[in-house]
């Protein structure tokens, strides 16, 4: 069977996205692809090997870590529980004996008082111990036989402040032992808890690492991803100096550093810094509140592909809502008027809406068969179960007092792989528009450049007088050229000689003139230039040095005998016409042509 193979433009014989060369028949135009083969060379091995190894010591470094930090957690994570023989009075309820672990209430609101009773056990084996107790939106007295031993937030709370979410450590020393302990909560905002966490006793020493070691995992990947997001924003701010292409990476960044600090405050890891519990909290809600910002940004793109104007008029919408949301939350936080914590809820809506309608905006992308796009949802996809898995865990626990989900840290998991596919999904975009630009580049090139001279052609110097003509600069020279004894060339040793005499012209009149404007090829023998400059002076030098340089090139290639007219026209905007000047120049090189045949240097073409 023969096949025909038709060139009908550069995007039909050769398509330089996915590298398929397309053949069609000569039976019906039948499009066939093949293809192209891919030979498994020494360069695609070691970056397979490359690859594999960064993964490779990723996952070692990420193993040894672990190890490294609960090596000792059996011996460390020794505590006294202090879960059972509670009585509690909740407002104007009593209840006995109660154990903590299974105690569950009506979720508790702003000015409701908890009061809890227990007898402390007669001995315990830490020589220097310290009560962790984890307190929610609530300051807290504590006493010993009814004498006061620690108070946080209570002034706060009088005061219409926030006191803040997170663990607590009060020093019990010894001498507290077999004493009445009275445990006094003060609830600052609404519908806070429904379930009173466990309170133990450790050694002092191990009370912090004990927090490290419980939420290793959401430490590794908080760290992780506010490194990556600072490292990458630092960068990627200088980069926008210059180009705006890197915008969605420098989105990508702030996503990531929002979720990385808002992991390490949510998971209590970053108390030990000694930071005050109401700034972690703070610190919290901010990253929170911020979170959907830079991935809205992110997906302007992927809108602006789709054409639709509803999308984008939502698109907006979306943004605008964020926006006027976190402003108005947070000026409302910063006047003591309403705190993040009555407003989360309203937060979680716009975060579960902003999710459904990014995964809108991927699936009709990838209706338009974007493979970039399949990435991006799959990523979407992942973050969205993830983000409903805590959404979800944190709801139940606040509200109802069940925490059946226990696996920490899966909102940065997603994010963290999110994150990744984000990369990629830039890497790739990047990848595919510098394909699209170098295919650009060398269709222009072809459009505007000689082929045998690799000169510009006729188009390419007429557009660029009509520039110089438009006022892009003052003053100018065109040259007009004409080759001589082309013909006889042609006629008596063959075209290919013919071929050497023109690109051997071109290279002399290029070397002459190229550093003062633009060098053209504008068909068969005829060459022109135009420069920017009308310094009588300066192109006077010119013509001498173009007639040596010519006297050299036939030195370096006997037989060449190469001998060209000029004639050229210097004006400016305010005297002549660009097109006119370049008549000027041609006249004038006809006149030096006719000279020269006169004298014998040039013969008829």
């Amino acid at each position: 069977m023969s096949f025909k193979i038709f060139a009908i433009n550069a995007f039909s014989l050769y398509n330089m996205s996915n590298g398929n060369f397309i053949y069609f028949t000569g039976e019906g135009g039948k499009i066939l692809k093949e293809p192209k083969r891919r030979k498994l060379t020494l360069k695609g091995f070691l970056k397979a090997f490359w690859i594999f190894y960064a993964l490779a010591s990723v996952v070692v470094t990420i193993v040894n870590a672990d190890r490294l930090i609960t090596k000792d957690y059996k011996e460390t994570s020794a505590y006294v529980p202090l879960d059972d023989s509670w009585d509690i009075i909740i407002n104007d309820d009593v209840y006995s004996n109660i154990n903590t672990s299974n105690f569950r209430f009506d979720a508790v609101s702003k000015g409701d008082i908890i009061v809890m009773y227990k007898k402390l056990p007669d001995d315990w084996e830490f020589p220097e111990g310290t009560l962790r107790i984890r307190t929610k939106q609530a300051a807290i007295k504590i006493y010993i036989d009814e004498n006061l031993v620690y108070d946080y937030g209570y002034d706060r709370f009088m005061k219409g402040k926030t006191v803040g979410t997170g663990y607590q450590f009060i020093n019990f020393p010894d001498e507290y032992k077999g004493k009445h302990l009275k445990i006094e909560w003060f609830i600052t905002e609404d519908n806070v808890f429904s379930k009173i966490d466990s309170i133990r006793i450790y050694e002092w020493a191990n009370a912090y690492r004990v927090i490290i070691t419980e939420n290793r995992i959401p430490l590794f990947l908080g760290s992780f991803l506010l490194i990556f997001g600072l490292v990458t924003g630092i960068i990627t701010i200088i980069v926008l100096a210059f180009s705006t292409k890197f915008l969605r990476i420098f989105c990508v960044s702030m996503f990531s550093i929002c979720m990385g600090l808002w992991t390490l405050c949510y998971y209590d890891v970053i108390l030990v810094f000694a930071i005050p519990l109401y700034s972690v909290s703070l610190l919290e809600y901010i990253s929170l509140y911020l979170l959907p910002l830079p991935l809205t940004v992110y997906l302007y793109g992927d809108v602006q592909a789709l054409g639709n104007k509803y999308i984008k008029a939502f698109f907006w919408l979306v943004l605008s809502v964020q926006v006027i949301f976190i402003t108005i939350t947070m000026a409302l936080h910063t006047m003591d008027i309403v705190h993040f914590a009555a407003t989360l809820k309203y937060m979680h809506v716009i975060i579960v809406c902003s999710l459904a309608y990014f995964l809108l905006v991927l699936i009709l992308n990838l209706k338009k068969s974007k493979i970039k796009n399949k990435f991006f949802l799959i990523g979407m996809i992942f973050i969205i179960i993830c983000i409903f898995y805590d959404l979800i865990s944190y709801c139940m626990n606040r509200y109802l007092g069940y925490t059946p989900l226990s696996l920490k840290g899966v909102s940065s998991m997603g994010v963290m792989v999110f994150v990744f596919i984000l990369i990629i999904d830039f890497y790739m975009d990047m990848t595919r528009k510098a394909m699209q630009e170098t295919e650009r580049n060398s269709l222009l090139k072809s459009a505007y450049t000689d082929d045998l001279t690799q000169l510009n052609n006729r188009r390419y110097c007429k557009e660029y007088m009509h520039k110089i003509d438009k006022g892009s600069t003052d003053g100018y020279t065109v040259f007009c050229f004409d080759l001589n004894n082309l013909k006889i060339m042609n006629d008596t040793y063959g075209h290919a000689r013919g071929d050497a005499l023109i690109k051997s012209a071109a290279a002399v009149i290029a070397e002459t003139f190229r550093d003062y404007g633009i060098v053209a090829r504008m068909g068969g023998d005829e060459f022109a230039a135009v420069l920017e400059t009308s310094d009588e002076g300066k192109v006077s030098g010119l013509t001498g040095k173009l007639l040596e340089n010519i006297d050299r090139k036939n030195k370096e290639n006997p037989g060449l005998n190469m001998s060209m007219a000029y004639g050229y026209a210097c004006g400016s905007q305010e005297e002549s016409n660009i097109e006119k000047l370049y008549q000027v120049a041609d006249n004038r090189m006809y006149e030096h042509k006719e000279q020269m045949k006169k004298s014998g240097l040039a013969a008829a073409r």
